[in-house]
């Protein structure tokens, strides 16, 4: 598993803090219990938000930002022509000597 990013680290605390406060006001629990059972979701919510937040993805190498059609016609001369297939019946024959 890759190391968290500063930011779901950031999205994962402030979600853990804000979330615990405002179950703690809205319940109005004081019991010892009530209080455990607030902060366990509120850290099980912290935790699904830091690792829904989007990993940042590796630099692409600068052979793999070119268009894939220049990618496809890399091997070819910028003047040449693609070749066409040449069919047996238009082949004709040269006339007699």
């Amino acid at each position: 598993m890759p190391r968290p990013t500063p930011a779901q680290l950031a999205y994962g605390s402030l979600t853990v803090v804000f979330s615990t406060l405002a179950m703690l006001l809205l319940s109005q629990t004081s019991s010892g219990p009530g209080v455990a059972v607030i902060t366990a979701a509120a850290l099980g919510l912290g935790l699904l938000v830091a690792m829904t937040v989007p990993q940042p993805k590796p630099a692409a190498s600068p052979a793999a930002r070119v268009a894939p059609a220049a990618r496809a016609d890399a091997g070819r001369v910028p003047h040449q022509r693609a070749a066409t297939p040449v069919l047996a019946d238009s082949v004709r024959e040269p006339a007699g000597p």
